[in-house]
């Protein structure tokens, strides 16, 4: 398959442009970088500084540790690379970031990533400029850049003729709201464990059903927020019932 005849933009704002494409260089998302499926540009945040030390930060008003992202700098930056790209920023105060987000970014024309900082940035930036907040998770990370990459990664894989086969994707965790069903290979027998018979047994239709009900079980199991959101959380047939018998 050619490459599009424009690949899917993903520009990235940060202080360390060094780390990029980084892991994103390898692997299918460096494969579709090379074959030019999508298209990576970094913008160094300090280039837009005004003074000669040409700094990007200052302390907090009203004091506290740490140091804060100037809004002047950022919005020079994120001004001077204005696309048609919707602004993202890698920040914990942001919305979790969920796959029909991901897909939705995806099918677009790119994204423009703003990689954080210090304490974070001043938040008049947010009232004077349109960024969409977004958060990988509820845990603390040097800076953006690496959250950045999982973004990136989430969406890069879902570009056309990225995936070696088009449906590849169609079962994984969160595609259809559930965690994926578990998987086995060979060897049939393993340290006394045997592969489920069902998954020998050719016959399709019990497979699907199978793996289905893995994916719902597992999901309530495991991710009881997850299973909260998820349509079949209101089942009330038999096989629901047998979901919470089994939990309990």
């Amino acid at each position: 398959m050619a490459a599009p005849a424009r690949p899917w933009q993903a520009t990235v704002l940060t202080l360390y442009p060094e780390m990029f494409p980084g892991p994103l260089g390898a692997a299918i998302a460096g494969r579709a970088l090379a074959e030019g499926r999508w298209a990576c540009r970094t913008v160094n945040i300090r280039d837009h500084a005004t003074d000669r030390h040409r700094s990007v930060d200052d302390t907090p008003a009203g004091g506290g540790p740490g140091m804060v992202l100037r809004a002047d700098v950022v919005a020079a930056a994120l001004d001077a690379a204005a696309d048609d790209t919707p602004v993202l920023a890698l920040t914990p105060r942001g919305a979790p970031l969920d796959q029909p987000r991901v897909r939705a970014l995806a099918a677009g024309p790119g994204v423009t990533l703003l990689c954080g900082r210090f304490e974070g940035f001043d938040e008049r930036l947010f009232a004077r400029r349109a960024i969409e907040e977004v958060s990988i998770g509820d845990y603390i990370l040097s800076g953006g850049e690496v959250a950045a990459m999982v973004l990136l990664d989430a969406c890069v894989r879902l570009l056309p003729g990225v995936m070696g086969a088009a449906q590849s994707g169609d079962d994984e965790s969160f595609e259809s709201g559930l965690l994926e069903h578990p998987h086995y290979t060979r060897p049939a027998l393993w340290e006394g464990l045997e592969i489920p018979e069902v998954l020998r047994s050719g016959d399709h239709a019990k497979i699907a059903a199978w793996r289905l009900e893995r994916s719902r079980a597992d999901t309530r199991l495991r991710r009881p927020d997850l299973w909260q959101r998820h349509p079949d959380a209101a089942d009330r047939s038999p096989s629901g019932a047998r979901y919470q018998k089994k939990e309990e």
